[in-house]
């Protein structure tokens, strides 16, 4: 069979509100994700055994392959499906790592769909959800990688959104940074709510459903996990400062447990121009125009 090939696009917590700890260690969140239009490339090459290689400009940061969510995310996925036909996957990857984009997580729902697409499996079916959160809490939204308000600890998902393009900067300033420190900075004991405002969560997606609505609520919802990341690695606040004073940039925030940070802009050509500006003054950041849906 000719080989299979999927994007993993990069994930964006437009906003991320941690509601609660819960009981069993991890956190109820609400979160809009939109996904853009960059990302790494998967591909599998049927055959008898699983394997994984990996290239591309941010290979060595992926770490050792037998870790790589790929194949945490295929053996779930053989576990719920007996005979299960497998391959050799090839990871293309391009975007940082522990940057808050969701990168392994995208890749390992890109290898969820493409074992999916070689054993005919439906995109509905029960099996791929169950070996997504298996696999961890951000694999069920990449499954399908379009806009939606995300609950729980990533196991409620809205349907899908009709977001107007959001057109942004992605910035990261080469700092990785851990989830489980930056979950840990906000001090929550178990049971304990986070105060803050209030999110609409998967069941009430109409918030996000107009442009002038979406402009006008962004600015007042959050990314909670922003400071506790910031006091953990003080270079994400330089750089959010140093997006935020440019003139393009309307809404500066971080994604995710951070460290990449997003800046949205008002088209394609203002992107670039920033984009072009802060690569130049800071050459040794990943800096990429993109546009979110």
């Amino acid at each position: 069979m000719q080989e299979l090939v999927a994007r993993a696009p990069a994930k964006v917590n437009l906003t991320l509100r941690v509601l609660r700890r819960r009981e069993d260690g991890f956190h109820d969140l609400a979160s809009l994700v939109a996904f853009a239009g960059i990302g790494d490339r998967l591909s599998l090459t049927p055959g008898s055994e699983l394997s994984l290689s990996v290239a591309g400009p941010r290979a060595e940061a992926a770490g050792p392959e037998g870790d790589n969510l790929v194949l945490k995310a295929a053996r779930a996925l053989a576990a719920q499906v007996p005979g299960l036909k497998l391959g050799a996957f090839h990871l293309e990857k391009r975007l940082p790592v522990a940057a808050g984009l969701g990168g392994g997580s995208s890749d390992a729902a890109a290898a969820l769909r493409l074992l999916a697409r070689l054993n005919a499996l439906p995109a509905d079916h029960p099996a791929l959800f169950a070996a997504a959160r298996a696999t961890g809490s951000d694999v069920p939204v990449c499954l399908d990688p379009r806009a939606r308000l995300m609950g729980g600890a990533g196991e409620r998902l809205s349907a899908p959104l009709s977001l107007p393009p959001l057109f942004a900067v992605l910035v990261n300033c080469g700092v990785a940074v851990p989830t489980a420190p930056v979950f840990k900075g906000l001090n929550l004991a178990p049971g304990q709510a986070l105060p803050g405002p209030d999110h609409p969560g998967p069941d009430d997606p109409a918030p996000f459903a107009q442009r002038l609505a979406l402009e006008r609520l962004l600015p007042t919802l959050t990314n909670d996990l922003e400071a506790p990341a910031i006091r953990l690695a003080p270079a994400i606040g330089a750089a959010k400062a140093a997006l935020a004073a440019q003139p393009e940039a309307r809404l500066v925030r971080m994604s995710g447990s951070g460290a990449t940070l997003f800046a949205l802009v008002e088209d394609c050509r203002a992107g670039g121009r920033l984009a072009r500006r802060l690569a130049a003054a800071h050459p040794e950041w990943w800096v990429r125009p993109t546009v979110l849906r």
